[in-house]
């Protein structure tokens, strides 16, 4: 007869069982292992991407940022429209300055002596021609006429006129032709 129970053969199958289980829970222990080691390199990534999504501290806040960006353009728009008032301001200097140029060229070719000979010599010839018709002006040491001689060409008389200006001017003509022609 057989045996019933085969001490070697159960212990085989305990053995076989003991090794399986060993071989089981070190290979659910490894994996447990590299779970936890991927669950840290995730956790790792994660808290980067958290740290990572936020704005940090040296970056301002959308408001400020917004606030920045409107006082840059306000800034611009000033300096844009004091440009723009330099370069009128700068036109206007160099019209200026062609004008004074072209003043300064023509002052260069003026001849206030000729001029002034012109004057004289109109001067003097009104003068003569006043003369003729019987007037004689006197001037102070100024040059301001003082009085007028008039000489009367029918009667030969010799007329003294103030010029005061106490008449108007057209008076004053009138009175001066009237002294002449009696």
């Amino acid at each position: 007869m057989f045996p019933i129970i085969d001490p070697e053969e159960d212990y085989l199958t305990i053995v076989a069982a003991e090794e399986k289980i060993a071989a089981t829970e070190s290979q659910r222990k490894r994996e447990i292992e590299e779970a936890q080691a991927n669950m840290k390199a995730l956790v790792k990534l994660l808290e980067a991407a958290r740290i990572s999504s936020k704005r940090p501290a040296s970056v301002p806040s959308e408001q400020a940022h917004a606030k920045v960006l409107n006082e840059l353009d306000r800034t611009k728009l000033d300096l844009m429209k004091s440009i723009s008032d330099m370069e009128s301001h700068v036109a206007s200097q160099e019209a200026e300055l062609t004008k004074l140029k072209d003043e300064a060229h023509r002052l260069e070719e003026y001849d206030p002596a000729a001029e002034h000979t012109k004057e004289l010599a109109g001067s003097a010839l009104r003068l003569r021609m006043y003369e003729k018709l019987g007037f004689e002006p006197v001037f102070d040491k100024k040059g301001v006429l003082m009085k007028m001689l008039v000489h009367s060409a029918q009667s030969g008389d010799l007329h003294v006129v103030p010029m005061d200006g106490q008449k108007s001017d057209f008076e004053q003509s009138r009175h001066l032709w009237k002294l002449a022609s009696s």
